[in-house]
C-alpha cells in the first residue's frame, strides 16, 4: 500500500480514513515491535551494528525516536511478559490508553492491574485521561508538607501585591537581596525555621 500522501489529492473523508488506517496498522504491530526492540536492547545486537548504545541505533537505523522505543519497549515487557496479558487483548486496549496507566500498573497488585486494565479497556480516551489527571493532582495535594503550602502561600501574597508574573517576582526578588547582608539573612532564616518548627509541633 501506498503510504506517501504528499502529492495525492484527497477529500476530507479520504484523510480521514487514511489516519485510521495507518493508526490501526501501528496499533496492530506495536506488540512486535516492542519485542522485537526488547530482545535487540537485552542481548546487545545493536553493538553488531557498531552502535555503543541503543538509542542511536534506533534512531539512526530505523528513523525512530529513542523515547518512542523506550515506550514499545516498556509496554511489551508490563502487560505480555511480567503480567502475561495474551496479545490480542493489549491490542484491543491499545497503545495510547496502555502508556496511559502504565505508571499505575507497574507497581500495583494484581487486583489493582486489573481494574485499571478494565478502565483503559472500557473508558473512552479523554475519559481516561481526565481520571488519570484529576488522580494526579490529588496525590500531589496529599503529598504536600507544611513548607510546600507555605511556600506557596507566600508567592501567591507576593504575586499580589506586585500584581506580576512569577518570572517578574523573580527578578524582584533577585534586585531586593542583591546587595543583602547574607550573614544576617542566614541568621534571621535559622531563627523563623526555628519558630516555625516550633510552631508545628504537637502541643502537650
Amino acid at each position: 500500500m501506498n503510504t506517501d500522501f504528499k502529492n495525492v489529492e484527497m477529500t476530507a473523508d479520504e484523510k480521514m480514513q487514511a489516519v485510521t488506517n495507518l493508526k490501526k496498522t501501528m496499533e496492530d504491530n506495536f506488540v512486535s515491535m516492542g519485542q522485537l526492540l526488547s530482545e535487540i536492547k537485552r542481548t546487545k545486537l545493536f553493538k553488531r551494528k557498531g552502535y555503543k548504545k541503543f538509542k542511536d541505533f534506533v534512531e539512526n537505523e530505523f528513523n525512530m525516536a529513542g523515547s518512542f522505543a523506550s515506550k514499545l519497549i516498556g509496554i511489551y515487557e508490563l502487560y505480555i511478559q511480567k503480567l502475561d496479558i495474551d496479545e490480542t487483548s493489549v491490542k484491543e486496549i491499545g497503545l495510547d490508553k496502555l502508556n496511559m496507566i502504565k505508571p499505575f500498573v507497574k507497581d500495583a497488585s494484581y487486583q489493582e492491574s486489573e481494574e485499571w486494565l478494565e478502565k483503559a479497556e472500557n473508558k473512552p480516551t479523554v475519559d481516561l485521561r481526565e481520571e488519570i489527571k484529576d488522580l494526579r493532582k490529588k496525590k500531589k495535594e496529599q503529598e504536600k508538607t507544611l513548607q510546600d503550602i507555605y511556600v506557596e502561600q507566600f508567592f501567591e501574597k507576593m504575586l499580589n501585591f506586585f500584581n506580576c508574573s512569577r518570572k517578574e517576582l523573580n527578578f524582584n526578588l533577585a534586585l531586593f537581596f542583591q546587595d543583602s547582608d547574607l550573614d544576617e539573612m542566614r541568621s534571621k532564616i535559622n531563627q523563623r525555621k526555628r519558630r516555625f518548627e516550633k510552631e508545628q509541633e504537637p502541643q502537650v
